[in-house]
């Protein structure tokens, strides 16, 4: 079976915000790597900041345990060239599940490619942690701590999207191209890689991370 792959994440965001940060934008429309982003701005319809929705291709079903999610039949398109920060894809995905078996079991039953799943906490306190393949990007799908999953209510609702982590062909230069935007560059949790984070103050309304290879 072929593996799913993303189309589109539908992102409720202000595009001249992503523009303003190096990214190559037109008719509120971003291509990274071979994933695009639509733009809705996040006043345009009621719901959530951040990332809305995606379109997967190759799903044997939408239901993935909440996530807002089409089923696309578009064909791969040619990578887009590197942005002119830098960015050159997207390396990972970002969502959040209150129960985090019940979510794996929900995006297996669904065709999705369950790669490993690590049971230590992130630096962010997140428990455990699911990878899945899609392609060339991954989704890391984390367990809410027990002090949010308390706050929020319960384990009685959906998973959802949190944040992106772009892959960047010079990290060092791009960190200075958006200085006072970013972070300083730090050790990433992999070993080897480098990270940075877009600041808040850039006005993006999900988090942002920037990777080395």
């Amino acid at each position: 079976m072929p593996v799913p792959t993303i189309d589109q994440l539908t992102i409720a965001d202000d595009p001249a915000r992503w523009a303003a940060l190096g990214f190559d934008v037109e008719d509120g429309h971003c291509q990274i790597g071979t994933v695009v982003l639509g733009f809705i701005g996040a006043e345009a319809r009621p719901g959530p900041p951040g990332i809305r929705a995606w379109s997967l291709r190759d799903l044997t079903s939408a239901n993935l345990d909440g996530l807002a999610t089409t089923i696309s039949h578009k064909p791969i398109p040619q990578a887009a060239p590197e942005h002119p920060n830098g960015v050159v894809a997207i390396d990972h995905i970002v969502a959040a599940s209150p129960e985090l078996d019940r979510s794996v079991a929900a995006l297996q039953a669904a065709g999705m490619d369950l790669r490993r799943v690590r049971e230590e906490p992130t630096p962010a306190g997140a428990p455990r942690q699911a990878f899945f393949r899609l392609g060339h990007e991954i989704l890391e799908l984390i367990q809410e701590p027990a002090d949010v999953v308390e706050r929020a209510g319960g384990t009685d609702r959906p998973v959802r999207f949190w944040g992106l982590a772009l892959l960047v062909e010079d990290l060092d230069r791009c960190a200075e191209q958006l200085a006072g935007s970013v972070s300083d560059v730090r050790p990433a949790v992999q070993p080897g890689r480098r990270i940075a984070s877009v600041r808040r103050s850039a006005g993006l309304t999900l988090p942002l991370a920037l990777m080395s290879r």
